[in-house]
């Protein structure tokens, strides 16, 4: 893994996106192509093109079927990365601010497709016509002006978007307090964009219906108690809903084996082995007997 850079005790941006929230993703593309395209901000950035200047890009990842499954949508930019690929080529031409921003500066970027070439992320894109990488700058240019936060934070509803500026050891708390993740921190590029519930778009559940005959009538089972096991330990468990629904989330993609024991003080207990795979796994209608 590459050499981590020393963190300091300056405030710096990061930004914090929760996915769990961000189901109006499309506002903050809408809102950085309007702040971007055709707009010159001499020192942070040229005129994004109306076509194919994608700053801003959103991923959307249905999982499960009817009916346990949600929707999860992906909002990605420039990182920020306080170690990132794009300023081990691009020498004078990206320069790393004191409060943690990236600018890639568009005079002397100019012809530098290996500066957009070496995002691992894909979060700088080249401009054709002006022959220039391009980024989404954190907004620093509103930033300077007085602003006290992205055009991106404003726009998101439900607050699925935290712009933050406090040290690197405050982050790191707020990290480990809230279980925020980064994408791809095996690339070691220490990016500044940060992600709750990142679990619904990477991880997979196991999920079922449980239902148990009432009066020769099968009815939902509520408060059925669902632990899930792997190689003999109990990893996890959750209580059925009013439904009768269960779902164990947060499972690694191709995680092999697991079992469920399923019990309630009214029926017999119930186990179940299977398998996770790529995908979600929905067990359908699981019966309970007296």
């Amino acid at each position: 893994m590459p050499k981590q850079p020393e963190r300091s005790n300056r405030a710096k941006w990061n930004l914090i996106i929760d996915v769990a929230n961000s189901v109006h993703a499309n506002n903050c593309i809408l809102a950085a192509k309007d702040e971007y395209v055709g707009n010159d901000f001499p020192g942070y950035s040229a005129p994004l093109p109306e076509e194919g200047g994608d700053i801003m890009t959103v991923t959307r990842k249905v999982r499960g079927e009817t009916p346990l499954v949600d929707t999860a949508y992906l909002l990605q930019m420039c990182n920020h990365c306080d170690n990132g690929p794009c300023q081990k080529v691009g020498g004078d031409a990206v320069k790393k601010r004191p409060d943690g921003i990236v600018i890639i500066d568009p005079i002397k970027a100019k012809g530098r497709k290996d500066i957009a070439e070496a995002c691992p992320y894909g979060a700088v894109i080249w401009n054709e016509a002006l022959q220039i990488p391009q980024h989404w700058t954190f907004d620093a240019h509103l930033l300077d002006d007085g602003w006290p936060q992205p055009r991106c934070v404003d726009v998101s509803p439900k607050g699925a978007i935290e712009a933050v500026k406090i040290s690197d050891a405050e982050m790191e708390e707020r990290v480990k307090a809230e279980g925020l993740e980064v994408l791809q921190p095996e690339l070691g590029t220490q990016p500044r964009v940060y992600y709750r519930n990142l679990d619904r778009f990477t991880k997979c559940f196991i999920g079922g219906t449980i239902i148990a005959p009432v009066d020769d009538v099968e009815e939902c089972v509520e408060n059925a108690r669902v632990a899930l096991f792997q190689n003999g330990e109990e990893i996890e468990t959750t209580q059925s809903d009013v439904f009768g629904e269960f779902k164990l989330d947060g499972l690694p993609p191709n995680s092999g084996e697991y079992r469920l024991e399923i019990s309630h003080t009214d029926y017999e207990n119930l186990t179940i082995n299977t398998q996770v795979g790529e995908e979600n796994v929905n067990l359908g209608t699981l019966r309970l007997t007296k």
